[in-house]
C-alpha cells in the first residue's frame, strides 16, 4: 500500500523518526531510568518496541493499563492518575501501581484489590496530589491499610514547554526539591516524575514518565526539544480558490476539529499559513498553488489528542503520495 492508497484524515507516523527518537531517548535515560507514558500514543504495537529498551510503563487510565496487560506488556504497569473505582484493576495478570492523594483514593485501592501505591504529590501543578507536608502520613495509612507503599510521584507538568530551556530546569529544581521532601517522609525506592520537556534536567527522579518525544508535536519542538516529528495527519486538499484582487489565494483540506488536538493552537502546514479549522475542514493560505485532490501533511500541535481522535496510525518510510505504508497499527488504548 503506498501513503496516496489511505482515506484521509490519516495518522502518518514516519518509521525512521521514530526509531530515532526512541534510540535518543533510550540513550539519554536507559532501562528503567525512563517509563514511557502511553497516553501520547495509546497504540500497544509502539509500546512493544519501547518494551525492547524499558521495562516499565506509565497509563493515565484504567483503559490504558487493561489492554497493556492484554497485550502481555503488564510487567511493571503505572496508573499515574487517581481514580475511585479500581475493581478493573486488581484482577489483571499485570503488576499494576496506583497513584494516590487522598484517603478516599487510597480506599479505592484496597476495594480493588491492588497491592502496591505511590503517593502523589503536588509539586507545583494545580491538578492532583498531596500536600509535600501530608505525603508521609497518607503513606503511613496505606501501609497500616496492607499496601506496599513504593515511593512517590510528582508532574512538574506546567513545565514541560517552558521556552527558555535555563527557566525551565531552575524551576524544575524547585519542583523536585518538594518531591524530595516528601519522599524523606515516605520512603520507597521509586521517585517518579517528569515528561518529554524536563526528560533533560530532572535529575532527581529515579524515573522520568516521558511520552511525547516518540512522536512529537509542533508545541514541544517550539520548546527546543531535539526529538523528530514523526507524526503528520495526512489530509485532501478538497477545495481551491485562486487569488482574486486584494483577496490571497486560499485552499481548504479534510482535516479540522475533530481530527486534530487544538488545546496547544493551530496546526503547522508545511509550505502554508493556518488561517483557522472547523469541524471537518483546515483552511489555510498555501505559499504556492495547489489542487484539489492533492494531499498534504499537517503537523498537529498536540499530539497526545490528537492520536485519541483515530482508530489507527500507519507506519510508513517517504515524503510523497508514493511513500510506502509499511504497518497499520491499531490505537487500542483509547476509551475510559
Amino acid at each position: 500500500m503506498k501513503v496516496h492508497d489511505l482515506v484521509t484524515p490519516a495518522v502518518l507516523v514516519d518509521a525512521d523518526a521514530l526509531e530515532a527518537n526512541l534510540a535518543d531517548m533510550a540513550a539519554a535515560l536507559p532501562g528503567a531510568r525512563l517509563r514511557p507514558h502511553v497516553k501520547a500514543h495509546k497504540c500497544t504495537e509502539l509500546a512493544r518496541l519501547q518494551a525492547a529498551r524499558h521495562p516499565g510503563f506509565t497509563c493515565a487510565t484504567v483503559r490504558e493499563v487493561e489492554g497493556m496487560a492484554a497485550a502481555g506488556l503488564g510487567a511493571d504497569l503505572l496508573l499515574a492518575n487517581e481514580v475511585l473505582d479500581a475493581r478493573r484493576l486488581g484482577g489483571l495478570d499485570a503488576r499494576v501501581t496506583v497513584a494516590v492523594d487522598s484517603a478516599e483514593t487510597l480506599a479505592a485501592a484496597v476495594a480493588g484489590g491492588l497491592r502496591e501505591v505511590l503517593i502523589d504529590v503536588n509539586v507545583g501543578l494545580p491538578r492532583c496530589g498531596v500536600a509535600p507536608s501530608q505525603a508521609g502520613r497518607l503513606a503511613a495509612d496505606a501501609r497500616a491499610a496492607g499496601l506496599t507503599v513504593r515511593g512517590v510521584m510528582g508532574y512538574e507538568g506546567h513545565l514541560q514547554m517552558l521556552p527558555d530551556a535555563t527557566e525551565r530546569a531552575r524551576l524544575t529544581e524547585e519542583c523536585m526539591a518538594k518531591l524530595v521532601t516528601a519522599h524523606a517522609d515516605v520512603g520507597g525506592e521509586v521517585v517518579s516524575g517528569g515528561g518529554t520537556g524536563t526528560y533533560a534536567v530532572n535529575t532527581w527522579v529515579t524515573e522520568i514518565q516521558a511520552g511525547s518525544y516518540a512522536l512529537m508535536d509542533t508545541a514541544y519542538t517550539a520548546a527546543g526539544l531535539p526529538f523528530r516529528q514523526a507524526l503528520t495527519v495526512l489530509a485532501t486538499v478538497i477545495s481551491a480558490t485562486a487569488p482574486a484582487g486584494d483577496m490571497p489565494g486560499w485552499a481548504v483540506a479534510d482535516v479540522g476539529l475533530k481530527s486534530l488536538g487544538m488545546d496547544h493552537g493551530n496546526p503547522t502546514v508545511p509550505g502554508g499559513h493556518v488561517w483557522f479549522c472547523s469541524d471537518e475542514h483546515l483552511t489555510f493560505g498555501p505559499d504556492g498553488p495547489l489542487r484539489v485532490g492533492d494531499r498534504i501533511r499537517v503537523l498537529p500541535a498536540h499530539v497526545d489528542p490528537t492520536v485519541a481522535l483515530h482508530e489507527r496510525m500507519h507506519l510508513v518510510r517517504g515524503a510523497g503520495d508514493d511513500a510506502e505504508v509499511l504497518e497499520t497499527w491499531p490505537i487500542d488504548l483509547r476509551g475510559w
